[in-house]
């Protein structure tokens, strides 16, 4: 085999690279820049020699894909390897379990399969993920729990993963937000019943509750991203409850009507980019409440406050 990387393909090369930056961070010299005969060998493996891979990142495999992928085998052969390793004198899976799948499936004994030499387990993590975003077609969720495990149990930044899959550093961020999101609406982020950014315009929503409501709006009235965003600003600046009920609730359970009033929590709004509210007691005392949902927003409060008083 040559030993010029290009003949390992672009997916290949990328693992090697992950798995060179990983160990120099546990390495006083820094490993070889050049893949050769040495540490990847390519040979057709028995299948049943190869055991899965116990740190895949996907956890659904749809049938209909798979399928495709035998009917394209058949016709065209395999255009690209699996990648194992050398364990326990069998081989474990790196990449490419929909393709050894399909080769088990149609009846193939045999599958053609590049050997590399990985001993570390944080490495072989690193290559696996990557490797499956990269090729892969991974929901937005399981994207976000490659991000994550990437970070924590391989100790990569975000800008290091965004070097390695070829993306945005705002684009692993946004990934690893949708993560925070509740177990309803990530579910129908996976099955496809909204988009990534109408998921993305619900993390900006601070409460459950709210977050749930819009999700109902955007499957009952089928609502675009733009929609999606202009409702959460809604909800956000208090203007949806206003328009429903024009009073001014305070704090004994009491309502009074009070235009003046809503008119001072707008201007406040306004001025302070957040929502306001005012309470009042009967006695005519009573609190003004300013919310902030990040350390940013409330660092932001605070300076526009002291600008005022100056």
């Amino acid at each position: 085999m040559s030993k010029s990387k290009l003949v390992l393909g672009r997916g290949l090369d990328a693992l090697i690279k992950v798995q060179r930056d990983i160990e120099t961070r546990h390495e006083t010299e820094p490993a070889p820049a050049i893949v050769t005969d040495t540490n990847v060998n390519f040979r057709n493996l028995d299948v049943e020699l190869i055991d899965p891979n116990p740190f895949q990142p996907r956890t659904v495999f749809d049938q209909k894909p798979l399928d495709e992928l035998k009917v394209s085998i058949l016709k065209n052969g395999l255009i690209t390897p699996v990648t194992v390793r050398n364990f326990n004198n069998r081989y474990q899976l790196i990449s490419g379990e929909r393709r050894l799948r399909a080769f088990k499936e149609i009846g193939y004994p045999e599958i053609p399969a590049y050997i590399i030499n990985v001993e570390s387990d944080d490495v072989m993590l690193a290559m696996a993920l990557i490797e499956n975003i990269q090729r892969e077609k991974l929901n937005p969720v399981e994207i976000g729990i490659a991000y994550r495990r990437l970070m924590e149990d391989c100790g990569l930044t975000q800008d290091e993963i965004a070097d390695r899959v070829g993306k945005d550093r705002s684009t692993i961020a946004n990934s690893l937000r949708i993560l925070k999101l509740p177990e309803e609406i990530k579910q129908k982020l996976i099955s496809e019943e909204i988009s990534m950014g109408q998921a993305r315009a619900l993390i900006n929503l601070p409460e459950k509750d709210k977050q749930l409501y819009v999700l109902g709006r955007i499957l009952q009235d089928n609502l675009s991203v733009r929609k999606v965003e202009s409702l959460v600003r809604e909800l956000l600046s208090g203007e949806a409850h206003a328009k429903k009920k024009k009073k001014i609730q305070t704090i004994d359970g009491s309502t009074v009507k009070s235009y003046e009033l809503r008119d001072i929590e707008d201007r406040l709004k306004r001025l302070l980019g957040t929502k306001v509210s005012c309470r009042l007691k009967k006695d005519g005392s009573g609190e003004i409440i300013i919310e902030y949902y990040s350390s940013q927003e409330f660092e932001g409060i605070v300076e526009q406050l002291f600008t005022i008083t100056k």
